[in-house]
């Protein structure tokens, strides 16, 4: 098999993929700059090869062409960001694709997601009515009409919880945002590494008025449970329809993303607290996973209920893979393996019985 790449060269995504082909036993991988995809109007790969799609991001040229702004920083500008990745990847001619361009566009969009997961009965949070947010009135509007109290505010382009607010209102009608956005003496926002609390409604009103042009999705903030005192959700990553692999992140703060503070937990302590309700965590999970068939790998972030006893679907994440040194579930075809090496197995296991996949949903 002969193996290709559209990334980012000096990013650790390729060199992990990278070394999990060669240590495969194949020839290295081809690798496809995105910088070079977007300025020279797409990419042409022969027949035989196996092309896998990875993230864009890390990358300031990159960034500054897909969101046409020079500072890496900014919140600003992901309506433009998806719209330019979209384009790119459909300019991306022939090989055997291991991420489909229809599925891609519906990740990379929360609301288009969002209704997917809901129309295929995957547990999802409740999001008010549908239609476009045009600004904090609308949020706050949105928010007294279905009766929450406390939501997530994300952009609709939005990763790595660029943009996101979870808001909440008292009853004595106070508000407060946790995010971390940072708003300099312009008005501009710009991603930070540190989550931060605003209590005064207009600067949260400033925020959301500023992201809505790019597209907003609002929806209820569920409590989750708690591992060590500390609030704790699952990255599950999908291949070839079956959960492989499991990290357990956990924070004090609501967003648990490992860059912003989050930790990883403890498995066992998780698998010990969910019981016999762990296969049905999975099956979410994967059932999340089989809305997108075209797509051999995805990250589920499954968001576990206070007491481990109900599980919905927070995100599902199209680069959602990067999990270094994590080896797969006991049990599963992934055990011993890393991510990179699980999806290199599934993709050889089933190429080895049939030649020519028209798709990856076959290898389901």
């Amino acid at each position: 098999m002969r193996w290709a790449v559209v990334g980012n060269p000096e990013n650790r995504r390729v060199r992990l993929f990278t070394d999990a082909v060669l240590a495969a036993g194949h020839a290295a991988p081809r690798v496809v700059a995105w910088q070079t995809v977007l300025t020279e109007g797409g990419h042409d790969f022969t027949d035989d090869e196996v092309v896998r799609l990875d993230s864009p991001g890390e990358n300031p040229a990159v960034d500054a062409l897909l969101r046409g702004m020079r500072e890496p920083t900014r919140v600003e500008g992901s309506a433009r960001w998806y719209a330019n990745l979209v384009g790119a990847v459909r300019s991306l001619r022939g090989g055997r694709r291991l991420d489909d361009p229809a599925d891609l566009a519906v990740l990379f969009d929360k609301r288009r997601c969002h209704a997917r997961l809901t129309a295929a009965g995957v547990p999802v949070p409740p999001a008010p009515a549908a239609g476009p947010l045009r600004g904090w009135t609308d949020v706050r509007e949105r928010m007294r009409a279905a009766g929450m109290s406390r939501v997530f505010v994300k952009l609709a382009h939005g990763s790595s919880a660029s943009g996101v607010l979870a808001v909440e209102s008292t009853t004595s009608g106070r508000w407060q945002a946790s995010t971390s956005v940072e708003v300099d003496r312009d008005g501009a926002l710009h991603n930070s590494l540190r989550v931060r609390r605003y209590q005064d409604e207009s600067t949260i009103a400033a925020i959301v008025d500023r992201l809505a042009p790019d597209g907003l999705h609002l929806e209820r903030w569920i409590p989750k449970a708690t591992l060590g005192g500390r609030t704790a959700d699952l990255r599950v990553v999908v291949i070839a329809g079956r959960a492989t692999h499991v990290v357990v992140r956990t924070s004090r703060s609501p967003m648990t993303n490992l860059h912003l503070g989050g930790a990883r937990g403890d498995l066992a302590a998780v698998r010990a607290a969910v019981g016999t309700r762990w296969p049905e965590a999975m099956a979410i999970c994967e059932h999340a996973a089989a809305c997108f068939p075209d797509t051999l790998c995805v990250g589920v972030d499954l968001l576990p209920g206070l007491g481990w006893r109900r599980f919905t679907v927070g995100e599902v994440n199209a680069f959602g893979d990067l999990l270094p040194g994590l080896t797969g579930l006991p049990g599963s075809f992934a055990e011993g393996l890393d991510t990179y090496a699980a999806q290199l197995s599934a993709v050889t296991r089933f190429a080895a019985a049939t030649p020519r996949p028209a798709t990856i949903g076959a290898l389901r």
